[in-house]
């Protein structure tokens, strides 16, 4: 036990984590701290102690899924948050990272993974997003937003709110006029396409490679008679034909994979018209490229990558696609993350029903272990907008700022014709 306890010395100053050992043992590491809930842990079997020291993402993440590793006090976010905020990324100590022989053999298997070619992105993506809509709809909001929302007021609006402000955000910053063809790539259930119809009046054509998706959001655009000006494919975007006035992509780019960064603006710059803008949201992780974690690549998004700032650049130049404009989102997942914690807490009955204790289990693990990596790790969302030509769009930022107020008046309105940019 003394390796175990060398690690969360290590790895505990602030708040106090208590672990129950198998033989009944117990020690606290760290000092009580009011922003930090105790934490007591209990191990049942030895084997927990090398699979945590060997990759503790992995082996916390995987004893806790077998219900070998129980939180007794508190709970796994609760367990998680406190970890994590004594290895902020600001303040790295390396006391959460692997093993050098575990990052070695993660950096290969990584590498390999990363090579995302068109036949291994299909059933990457239906690995996580084809699972039972019911199981969603547990925990998105009603236009079913999977990704990171937009908050003004994150103790005092509702997940609802701060999504639609999302939509809202993004918009703006595609500078859409009435009668524009746009691009949605990876568009989820639909709920975006939908939005910049009602709100712009533009013609959408939203693409993914998940089939549960692509049905739902046909389903959507039928039901609200406005198929014939929002279509949705089941296409990779590498496969597509045609020129399109705007480009808008949300959470999609985290599936592309470095080695098809190149291919991927490219292929936009190809699908733009010359006067053509696009607006790239994606989860971003602060300073160099890395790996994906253990946990992560296994059990949640195969194939998929987090990608530095550097990176997304770097593989744009040549391209002549310009960078118009960047922004980072610091907190606003972790945020949203808290939120899809709570109705996956309050909806554990139903899910445990849908599948079972473990994926249970797994599910509050990632989303526990997303907030706490927005929060304190290394991840934030960059919104990266380019465009074709430098003459497109005004030279300050202000007309997003005045199509957002716009859009913020009238939530509900689809007077399209009055939200416009000018100048």
């Amino acid at each position: 036990m003394a390796l175990i306890d060398r690690f969360f010395e290590r790895a505990v100053k602030r708040g106090e984590l208590t672990i129950i050992y198998p033989n009944g043992r117990k020690r606290s590491f760290g000092k009580p701290d009011p922003d930090l809930p105790p934490v007591t842990l209990k191990f049942a079997d030895r084997k927990i102690f090398a699979e945590i020291v060997r990759d503790p993402s992995l082996g916390a993440a995987e004893t806790y899924m077998e219900g070998r590793l129980t939180v007794e006090q508190g709970d796994i976010r609760d367990a998680l948050m406190l970890v994590q905020a004594n290895n902020r990324w600001e303040d790295y100590n390396g006391s959460l990272d692997p093993n050098l022989p575990r990052r070695v053999w993660n950096g290969i298997i990584h590498r390999l993974d990363r090579y995302n070619m068109a036949r291994q992105s299909k059933k990457n993506v239906a690995h996580h997003y084809d699972l039972s809509d019911r199981l969603y709809d547990l925990f998105l909001d009603a236009d079913r937003q999977y990704s990171c929302a937009y908050w003004t007021d994150p103790d005092g609006e509702t997940l609802e709110q701060a999504q639609l402000d999302k939509k809202a955000h993004i918009a703006a910053k595609l500078a859409l006029e009435p009668g524009m063809r746009v691009l949605d790539i990876g568009c989820g259930w639909g709920g975006m396409a939908l939005y910049l119809h009602e709100k712009f009046g533009v013609d959408v054509c939203g693409i993914t490679l998940s089939e549960e998706q692509v049905k739902v959001a046909r389903r959507r655009a039928e039901q609200a008679g406005v198929d014939g000006h929002v279509r949705f494919e089941l296409i990779d975007y590498r496969e597509l034909e045609g020129q399109f006035d705007r480009i808008v992509s949300v959470g999609m780019f985290e599936h592309v994979g470095p080695p098809q960064y190149r291919t991927f603006f490219r292929k936009c710059h190809e699908l733009l018209t010359p006067e053509g803008v696009m607006l790239v949201h994606t989860i971003g992780r602060m300073g160099g490229p890395g790996v994906t974690d253990d946990f992560t690549a296994k059990y949640i998004f195969p194939g998929g990558y987090i990608p530095a700032m550097s990176e997304m650049i770097s593989a744009n130049e040549g391209n002549r696609l310009m960078v118009t404009d960047i922004e980072v989102l610091r907190k606003h997942y972790a945020y949203t993350l808290r939120e899809w914690y709570k109705r996956t807490v309050a909806a554990k009955d139903a899910i445990v029903e849908m599948y079972d204790e473990r994926f249970y289990r797994m599910w509050l693990y990632y989303l526990a272990g997303s907030e706490t990596s927005f929060l304190h790790g290394g991840l934030v969302n960059f919104q990266v907008q380019y465009a074709r030509s430098r003459d497109t769009l005004p030279i300050t930022r202000d007309y997003m700022l005045e199509v957002e107020r716009k859009l913020a008046a009238s939530p509900d309105s689809g007077a399209h014709a009055s939200i416009k940019v000018e100048g």
